[in-house]
């Protein structure tokens, strides 16, 4: 899926728009024990209670695609006859009204959502109507698929804190009640994906609201996948490549040469964007061989080279490095214990490292009309 599949199917999510047929969920504490369960004709809600469901829903939605947002396949084995994949087939055509499967479905979340406290386990059907759009985007009356799909949301539920409040039976201020809260999600997905503005039964999008830590046992457990690294892990799994490879030759120069050498190839890649015409090209991937060339390029020695292809193929593996995700495109960074500095990326191929009377400086050349901020005052040096 792209940014635009997906808010497409996000804006159905507001209340002119929304035809969530049926909405179900269960309500587990702590110790893993099925609390409530509930069943709700959606459309049919007060109008409070309808909007705080729907902005739980349009939570799974949010977030950035790669990062929060994975696309993740099924494995074929997953496609078949008691299959994951299979079973949430079964659950999308049942709409959403066979208790068996609901209950089923509640038991692969529960064995594999790895959270100590109570929780809320949301999931929604719809059918949406997809309109035929023109070559200039233009929505036509008539439409060729109806998207079915589920939205599932798990939502933390929290004690309410301690505090002060006004009691209306006893017209005094008070401790006020402690209440369970349901919290936003932090685990979700979308089944099937909606690729190219079509049901794709091989995948599904999967949310997760810390991207540093997705959550992999529900990815295996509840959708049967493969988890993909998020652009956070991507980023660190490359930082900690170069380290742990380079050794003493992960010097600032060098280090400098593979960031300008990364940011050439961002790039090419939205040049060719550009030139194609088209917003959702494959971002430029970061292959071994990629990686290889760019070492070699910034000058570090083939002993090196060599051992970063071992620890590739050890921390990598099956997964993809993109090189707009291992870099940041908007500033380069630069930080000591004491010093953390931010320079946009275009200044970075001035800043030289220098030996200044015997001591080891990074030295940041000024044009005339520049000027320095020094506690939010503009000054010059």
């Amino acid at each position: 899926m792209n940014k635009k599949e997906v808010m497409e199917i996000k804006k159905r999510m507001q209340k002119e728009d929304c035809t969530f047929t049926r909405m179900c969920g269960c309500y587990v504490d702590g110790e893993r024990n099925r609390v409530t369960r509930l069943g709700k004709t959606f459309l049919n809600l007060e109008e409070e209670e309808f909007f705080k469901y729907l902005d739980l829903a349009k939570k799974v939605l949010s977030g950035t695609l790669g990062n929060n947002l994975l696309e993740v396949e099924f494995p074929l084995e997953e496609e078949e006859q008691g299959g994951r994949q299979q079973f949430l087939l079964g659950l999308r055509q049942s709409r959403l009204k066979n208790d068996d499967l609901l209950e089923r479905f509640y038991d692969l979340i529960i064995e594999n959502y790895n959270y100590a406290g109570n929780y809320l386990i949301l999931i929604f059907h719809d059918a949406y109507d997809v309109p035929i759009k023109t070559k200039d985007r233009r929505n036509l009356d008539e439409s060729e698929e109806i998207y079915e799909y589920l939205l599932c949301a798990v939502c933390p539920v929290t004690l309410s804190k301690p505090g002060l409040g006004y009691l209306e039976e006893s017209n005094e201020i008070g401790l006020r009640l402690r209440d369970w809260v349901v919290g936003v999600p932090d685990t979700g997905f979308l089944f099937p994906a909606f690729t190219e503005r079509s049901a794709d039964l091989h995948a599904a999008l999967f949310y997760a609201k810390n991207a540093k830590e997705p959550p992999e046992e529900f990815i295996e457990g509840v959708l049967g996948c493969s988890k993909k690294m998020t652009a956070a892990e991507q980023k660190e799994t490359f930082r900690s490549l170069l380290e742990n490879t380079l050794g003493e030759e992960c010097n600032y120069e060098t280090v400098k040469k593979i960031h300008d050498k990364i940011q050439e190839k961002i790039q090419e890649d939205h040049d060719l964007s550009v030139q194609a015409k088209d917003d959702d090209l494959q971002p430029a991937e970061l292959s071994k061989e990629t990686i290889k060339e760019i070492l070699n390029d910034s000058g570090v020695s083939e002993e090196k080279i060599g051992q970063m292809e071992l620890e590739y193929d050890d921390r990598v593996k099956d997964q993809t490095l993109y090189a707009e995700n291992v870099v940041d495109k908007r500033k380069f960074e630069v930080k000591t214990y004491d010093v953390v500095l931010h320079v946009k990326p275009e200044k970075a191929s001035q800043i030289k490292s220098q030996i200044i009377d015997g001591q080891k400086c990074l030295v940041i050349p000024m044009d005339e009309n520049e000027n320095i901020n020094v506690n939010g005052i503009h000054t010059t040096v």
